[in-house]
């Protein structure tokens, strides 16, 4: 085990200390603990067993409106400006 010194803020260091203080722990616990689960948080690892939503696609008949020219990049343009 490490030793090592934390600047924190004052009113920082009072909740620590009474919430350590209503746990009954020392606040190196607490520090401990707080540590640990903020990297556990950030860890690539966790982040990658996120998952995805899936796309769920659905198609319906119909097709391109009556007139309008998908293959012809200008007739397309010109359709959709009337």
């Amino acid at each position: 085990m490490a030793k090592t010194t934390l600047e924190l803020t004052d009113s920082l260091l009072i909740k620590a200390k009474k919430m350590a203080a209503e746990l009954r722990r020392p606040l190196r616990s607490i520090v401990e603990a707080a540590l640990r689960s903020y990297l556990r948080d950030l860890s690539p690892s966790r982040n990658r067993k996120t998952k995805l939503k899936q796309i769920r696609w659905k198609t319906v008949e119909g097709g391109a409106p009556e007139g309008l020219d998908v293959s012809n990049r200008e007739k397309m343009h010109e359709w959709l400006r009337r």
